[in-house]
């Protein structure tokens, strides 16, 4: 279910491929990554965006492109170890280059991609951890630009409640990268009623 549900925070067409709801505009994190990639590419700056979703990461491809006329390079487990250092070698030398999409798991370790000035978590791994592990692409040793987060959460949904929980309780937000999201399994039923249930500003609407 939280699978499912975090398909469809980030857009109704990565839960449905028959969706009629199937371009960016139906995305309200997209809309809002159009909005912040149009101000850091005014000011020249590159990109990382970091999607837990293979199938999340060829959408944004495609709309992107759409968008600003240019393919962004997107690393995933598909790739080999080759075909991943030369999107890296190429992001980080190439001006042109402006956005990166990254998978996760396959560039959670590893990468050195400190050309980015932002890093862009389109959906999240319920485990500081891991999300961690992946922003440090950018600021490996060599790093001289600050480098600004964004982390998108549907407002309203089980996407803000998790990550509400997860800054109240200080064992959650110390977890280790080997942790994964497996703690969620553990909540007991008031806890998992809680989350699942919508806010009353959300039902009354």
């Amino acid at each position: 279910m939280i699978m499912q549900l975090k398909q469809i925070c980030n857009a109704p067409i990565q839960f449905e491929k028959s969706s009629p709801f199937k371009g960016p505009e139906y995305s309200g994190k997209m809309e809002r990554l159009f909005a912040i990639l149009d101000d850091l590419f005014e000011a020249d700056k590159k990109v990382l965006i970091f999607t837990q979703f293979r199938q999340m990461g060829h959408l944004l491809e495609q709309w992107l492109k759409d968008r600003y006329g240019e393919e962004p390079q997107f690393i995933h487990g598909g790739l080999s170890v080759k075909q991943r250092q030369e999107l890296v070698d190429s992001f980080q030398n190439d001006r042109s280059r402006r956005m990166m999409i990254l998978s996760l798991k396959a560039a959670g370790t590893g990468l050195n991609l400190t050309a980015a000035s932002a890093v862009i978590h389109f959906d999240l791994w319920w485990n500081p951890a891991v999300e961690n592990q992946a922003t440090d692409r950018a600021y490996r040793i060599g790093q001289k630009k600050n480098v600004t987060v964004y982390r998108f959460i549907t407002a309203n949904s089980f996407e803000e409640k998790i990550n509400a929980l997860i800054e109240s309780k200080k064992a959650l937000a110390e977890m280790t990268v080997a942790t994964g999201e497996h703690w969620i399994t553990e909540l007991d039923n008031k806890q998992l009623e809680e989350i699942f249930t919508l806010s009353e500003n959300l039902s009354a609407q």
